[in-house]
C-alpha cells in the first residue's frame, strides 16, 4: 500500500467480466469503499494507494491498464468522500479490488497491484440494546442561528446561507455498516447508497457525472413531506422556488464555462423519494476539449449553494461563526472516478460518521428570505430520520 507521503508506484491493473455475484454488498469487505444506486454500482477491498487528491489524475494516468471492457467504473478507479471544508487536506484511495455491476446486469472485476485483497469478510453483526440520542445544538440555539443567518440575508451579506446541526447517537454494541447500508438500501430507493471510510449514508443529490464528454447534474433544494398537500404548497412556494432557483444558478455558473452546450429545464420538477419531496433541476450537458475529469468538475462546484449558501465565501465564512463545530466530510463530494475521466459524485448527506460505538449525524435546511426557525428545524429533523431509522432498531 502506498502513503499519502510516499511517491506513488508503477502500478498494473487489470479488468475481466465476471458472473454476477448473488449481492454486491454480500461481496464487500467491510472496511471498503461501497456506491450502490437502484442495484447498480461497485464494492471494493484492499488499498493499493492512498494518494493526495491533487495527484489522483496523475496517479491513475501512471497506472498500466488492462482493461478491455472500457466502461465507466472499469480499470482503476480512486473513490473516497472528501472534506466539506475546501482548504483541508483530503486524500482518495486507490482499491486492490474492485467488483462492479451495470444497469444492463453485466458484472467486471478489476485487480490493482500485487495482488487481490479478499472482498468477502465475513462480518459481526452485533445487536445494540440501548441507545442515548443527543442533540449538539438545542432548539433554542438553533432558533438564534436562524435568526442571526436571516439578519445577515436583511443586510444583502448574503442571499442564503445553509446551516447545519449535528446529533450523537452512542449504542451499547458498534453498529454493523453492511446491515446499516442494507438497511438504506431497502428503503431509500433513488438515492446513493455510500460507505468511505466510516462515512456512510444514502444522498438523493447528484453533484455531477461524467461519462466521456457527456456532463450531468441535479441540484435539489426546497423540500417537503411526503403528501399531495405537501407537494401542492411546495410547488407554489416562493420561498422555496427562490431557494432553489440560487442553487442552479449557481451550479449553471460553474458548469457553462466548460461546457460547449448546457441544457437548463425552464422550471424544476417534483422528485419524490421514501420520506421527502424535493424541487429538482436536472441539466446536462457537452462538454468541451479537453473535457475536465469528473473529479475536477465536483471540486469545482463544491460547495453548492444547496450545502453552502451564496456568494460562496461570504456563507462560508458565516456559517464558520455559526456553527459548534466542522462539519467534517458532512456536505463534501463523495463518489469516484477513473483513468479515464469518467466518474460519479454526489453531496455527501443523510448519512453519519460511525466510530466504534458512536455515530454523528447532521442535517442542515437552506435559510432565504421567508425562512421561519422553526419550520427549518423540522426540515433537518425529518432529513435525520432515515439515518436514525438505520442506527436505532426497534
Amino acid at each position: 500500500m502506498t502513503s499519502l507521503a510516499a511517491p506513488i508506484p508503477r502500478l498494473a491493473a487489470v479488468t475481466r467480466p465476471i458472473a454476477a455475484p448473488a449481492d454486491l454488498l454480500e461481496a464487500r469487505d467491510p472496511e471498503g469503499f461501497a456506491w450502490l444506486h437502484d442495484g447498480v454500482g461497485f464494492v471494493t477491498a484492499g488499498v493499493a494507494a492512498r494518494v493526495p487528491v491533487d495527484a489522483t489524475e496523475r496517479a491513475l494516468a501512471a497506472i498500466d491498464v488492462d482493461d478491455p471492457l472500457g466502461w465507466p467504473g472499469t480499470g482503476p478507479v480512486a473513490v473516497g468522500a472528501l472534506p466539506f471544508d475546501r482548504t483541508e487536506p483530503a486524500e482518495l484511495v486507490i482499491p486492490s479490488t474492485i467488483i462492479g455491476r451495470r444497469a444492463d446486469g453485466r458484472c467486471w472485476l478489476t485487480e490493482v497491484g500485487d495482488g487481490a485483497a479478499r472482498l468477502h469478510v465475513p462480518e459481526a453483526d452485533p445487536d445494540a440494546a440501548a441507545w442515548t440520542v443527543t442533540t449538539r445544538a438545542p432548539r433554542d440555539e438553533w432558533r438564534a442561528m436562524v435568526e442571526t443567518a436571516l439578519e445577515a440575508i436583511r443586510r444583502d451579506e448574503v442571499a442564503k446561507v445553509v446551516l447545519a446541526r449535528s446529533v450523537v447517537v452512542e449504542a451499547d454494541a458498534a453498529p454493523s455498516a453492511t446491515r446499516v447500508l442494507n438497511h438504506l438500501r431497502a428503503r431509500q430507493p433513488g438515492c446513493f447508497v455510500y460507505h468511505a471510510d466510516g462515512l456512510l449514508g444514502a444522498t438523493p443529490e447528484l453533484l455531477v457525472r461524467r461519462t466521456g464528454p457527456q456532463v450531468e447534474s441535479c441540484p435539489l433544494a426546497g423540500t417537503a413531506p411526503i403528501g399531495a398537500a405537501a407537494a401542492a404548497h411546495l410547488r407554489a412556494s416562493a420561498k422555496d422556488a427562490w431557494e432553489h432557483r440560487l442553487v442552479v444558478e449557481d451550479v449553471v455558473a460553474a458548469l457553462a464555462p466548460v461546457c460547449d452546450e448546457l441544457v437548463v429545464p425552464n422550471d424544476a420538477s417534483l422528485t419524490t423519494l421514501a420520506s421527502m419531496l424535493h424541487l429538482a433541476t436536472p441539466l446536462r450537458g457537452r462538454l468541451g476539449v479537453p473535457a475536465p475529469s469528473a473529479l475536477t468538475l465536483a471540486r469545482s462546484l463544491h460547495p453548492t449553494a444547496a450545502v453552502a449558501g451564496t456568494p460562496r465565501d461570504a456563507a462560508t465564512r458565516l456559517l464558520a461563526r455559526l456553527e459548534r463545530e466542522p462539519r467534517g466530510r458532512y456536505g463534501g463530494p463523495v463518489g469516484w472516478v477513473d483513468a479515464r475521466g469518467d466518474g460519479e459524485w454526489a453531496v455527501a448527506l443523510r448519512g453519519a460518521q460511525l466510530d466504534g460505538c458512536r455515530a454523528v449525524l447532521h442535517a442542515g435546511a437552506g435559510i432565504v428570505r421567508g425562512s421561519h426557525p422553526d419550520a427549518e428545524w423540522d426540515e433537518t429533523q425529518a432529513k435525520l430520520e432515515p439515518m436514525l431509522g438505520a442506527l436505532i432498531r426497534p
